[in-house]
């Protein structure tokens, strides 16, 4: 039973290393749901509705890729949550550089350790606000994905985020002055975050298979 074991585990060994997918430069998109986290206030009034992330990157020999994208977010004011009763929202808009290790397993497997680092513009309206409330600040993602390939050329992956916007949220960010709703003043200091599960797709300009061990 065990030479079985081990005849087995030594034949998957093999097709894993023999069949691995060596990528080069490829274009992906994300979209997912973002949940608020951290900042109490920012979680308990803002609900999350999309986050979409357009990015191009490279992969070198050595399975690190360095990557250059878009994200984008919206946060919505959930409406039962604060008086007076108001509606709007926060829109995040952001660039990024992505630094991470990709790598296929398998044929059809694959991870991709990142972080997404970057800067933020933030748009924030709602019935109270004249226009809008505008804010500028860092970005920074770190994530993990799996990734299943449809051929050496497309790939399917799930993403889980966890975005640092970098500003803080305050009742006052949507335009509430007169209140803090229940919410203590050390509260809205901590920065906004978010938990976030995301369906991608990625096109491999130069996808292939590498026949050979690494």
């Amino acid at each position: 039973m065990r030479i079985r074991f081990i005849f087995l585990f030594i034949l998957i060994s093999s097709f894993l290393a023999a069949q691995s997918i060596e990528p080069d430069d490829a274009v992906t998109v994300e979209l997912g749901l973002p949940n608020a986290a951290l900042n109490k206030p920012y979680r308990s009034i803002m609900q999350g509705l999309v986050c979409i992330s357009p990015y191009y990157q490279y992969s070198f020999k050595n399975h690190i890729t360095l990557g250059l994208g878009l994200h984008y977010s919206y946060f919505a004011i959930n409406e039962f949550r604060v008086q007076p009763k108001i509606y709007g929202g926060i829109h995040t808009a952001a660039t990024f550089l992505k630094f991470g290790y990709e790598r296929f397993w398998s044929e059809r497997f694959g991870t991709d350790l990142a972080c997404k680092i970057g800067y933020l513009k933030a748009f924030a309206v709602s019935d109270l606000i004249p226009r809008f409330n505008e804010y500028g600040a860092s970005f920074i993602e770190p994530s993990i994905a799996l990734i299943i390939s449809s051929s050496v050329n497309s790939s399917y992956r799930l993403t889980v985020g966890y975005p640092f916007y970098g500003y803080s949220f305050s009742p006052e960010t949507i335009g509430i002055k007169d209140s803090n709703l229940g919410f203590s003043v050390d509260e809205f200091s901590k920065k906004s975050s978010a938990f976030t599960i995301s369906f991608g797709y990625t096109f491999y300009f130069n996808g292939k298979r590498n026949t050979e061990d690494d």
